[in-house]
């Protein structure tokens, strides 16, 4: 799938690794050109960046699936059925992401954009934006892992009660169930979105990525699983460049430098 026009836009800047949905005229609406183009910038990562940085252009995030695509296939079924299948394949990428996720999002996040923020690892939130599902309102179940981060930030009944009514959640509402952790000014949004993920950047990113994955499954785990899980990851850190740098550096009272604890 090409396009004349770039869907995503990367840059690099120092140890962060900026994607930038493109397509704000189109409220950054996900297509097969979008899908494609945003699994390759994940893959073009440069290796020594620490921390992705997940941008939107324009005054909308992204408002979820390009309707009118769907409405111009041939076969609906099988146009949505392949798109949700390389969608899920970008979300994948940022939940399994060898470096932290930083996502900065303003006015729309609807639709599947929804599962886009939620496997992202720490989500800034201009205080204007609004949180939909909107698939009830096209006759659709829900992909891109929507259901997933809705239910997780939510729990069930909550989850259900917003995607059967079609609902909306404001920025606030969002901060408070905990689908983003940080809301911000709208004027705001990317300069905070910015020295947020350079300075997770700074940090020891290989035991922020053991961090992330013991979060995520202590959901679906009983505690002794996640003890032994804990014990497991904990001696992997202590034995990383990066733990072997922070235990010298407390000893030593001074600020560690995790940038130079190379990899194993």
């Amino acid at each position: 799938m090409t396009t004349d026009h770039p869907r995503v836009l990367t840059a690099l800047d120092g140890d962060v690794w900026t994607i930038t949905l493109d397509r704000p005229e189109a409220g950054n609406a996900l297509d097969p050109a979008m899908a494609e183009q945003l699994t390759a910038a994940l893959e073009a990562r440069p290796e020594a960046t620490r921390t992705v940085l997940l941008l939107g252009s324009g005054e909308r995030f992204c408002v979820g699936g390009d309707v009118h695509s769907f409405a111009r296939a041939e076969d609906p079924g099988a146009f949505v059925g392949r798109l949700a299948h390389d969608w899920h394949e970008v979300v994948r990428r940022l939940l399994y992401s060898p470096v932290p996720v930083v996502a900065g999002v303003q006015g729309a996040v609807a639709g599947a954009a929804v599962g886009l923020v939620g496997a992202c690892d720490v989500v800034v939130c201009a205080r204007s934006t609004k949180f939909r599902p909107a698939y009830g309102a096209l006759g659709f179940s829900p992909d891109g892992g929507s259901s997933w981060a809705l239910t997780r930030a939510l729990g069930a009944p909550r989850a259900l009660e917003l995607m059967l009514t079609d609902g909306a959640l404001t920025a606030a509402e969002a901060h408070q169930f905990g689908l983003v952790a940080r809301l911000v000014e709208d004027e705001d949004l990317r300069e905070a979105a910015v020295a947020l993920a350079h300075r997770v950047a700074t940090g020891p990113v290989r035991a922020m990525v053991r961090t992330r994955g013991l979060v995520r499954r202590a959901a679906i785990r009983t505690l002794e699983e996640q003890l032994d899980d804990e014990a497991r990851l904990i001696a992997e850190s202590a034995a990383d460049p990066e733990g072997r740098e922070g235990v010298r550096a407390f000893v030593e009272k001074r600020r560690p430098d995790f940038r130079g604890a190379g990899r194993p």
